[in-house]
């Protein structure tokens, strides 16, 4: 699928993977929508792309609506890439009663964004891929990207929630691909592992953090950069053979227990 002069959003587009993936798409000729909850850091970002900002709360219907029909204006809508995410950390059982064990409501909000806030994008965005025209005789009208983890397969400690968001991702990526076949719409997900973005936090102890995973990476030994996890979205949405993959970008890492 060519990306010149479509239009496209990309989630979580203010910082890291986001941010790198939505420069990506401008660089080869994409009009891009920017979504994320982060005004002045997103409308930076869009302002450097010349493409639009919009507020978007991923748990907000309304909120991804009128985002979609924003990108709409831009251009015919044929691409999505779904970088919006949190994470949290806790174990299962904490030391003392119950109350001490992991917050259940924290378990939701990381649900609800991470693996709600991306199917409700989905679904709002393929039914605007579905009423474009066909791009090729094969009937091709866009393309999805999802942004799991390799905390899907390989979670550690604490990560049950993050695991649970993550892997709900890579279990919906192929019967959604499946669903969005009849309108000639493609879906895939990117698994990254342990990506050198602002996540990490700066200064010395973010970086001698940063080098304590290094453990675990077996070629290159170094993290990941964002315009890696770019490069391969992009390519994603191009390449139209592509569909219903969960690719892991990680270094042939497996993550230890903790």
């Amino acid at each position: 699928m060519e990306l010149q002069g479509i239009a496209a959003i990309v989630t979580g587009g203010a910082s890291g993977l986001g941010a790198a993936t939505a420069r990506e798409l401008a660089k080869r000729g994409a009009k891009v929508l920017v979504a994320d909850l982060a005004d002045d850091k997103g409308k930076a970002v869009a302002e450097e792309i010349g493409g639009v900002f919009a507020h978007v709360d991923v748990t907000s219907t309304d909120d991804i609506t009128a985002a979609v029909e924003q990108a709409k204006t831009l251009g015919p809508l044929r691409a999505l890439v779904n970088c919006a995410g949190i994470g949290w950390a806790q174990r299962t059982v904490g030391r003392g009663g119950v109350e001490t064990a992991h917050d259940l409501g924290a378990f939701k909000k990381v649900v609800e964004i991470n693996l709600v806030g991306t199917f409700d994008f989905i679904r709002i965005a393929a039914t605007a891929m579905r009423d474009t025209e066909p791009l090729n005789e094969d009937g091709e009208r866009g393309a999805i990207v999802n942004t799991a983890s390799v905390a899907a397969f390989d979670g550690q400690i604490g990560q049950a929630s993050y695991s649970a968001s993550k892997g709900g991702i890579v279990g919906m990526t192929l019967p959604v691909a499946r669903d969005l076949g009849a309108v000639g719409v493609r879906v895939n997900t990117i698994a990254p592992g342990l990506i050198d973005t602002p996540i990490y936090g700066e200064g010395e102890a973010s970086e001698q953090f940063k080098e304590t995973l290094k453990r675990d990476l077996l070629f290159p030994k170094r993290l990941g950069s964002a315009d890696e996890f770019a490069s391969l979205a992009a390519e994603a949405l191009s390449n139209s053979y592509l569909n219903g993959e969960t690719i892991r970008l990680d270094g042939a890492a497996r993550l230890r227990a903790k």
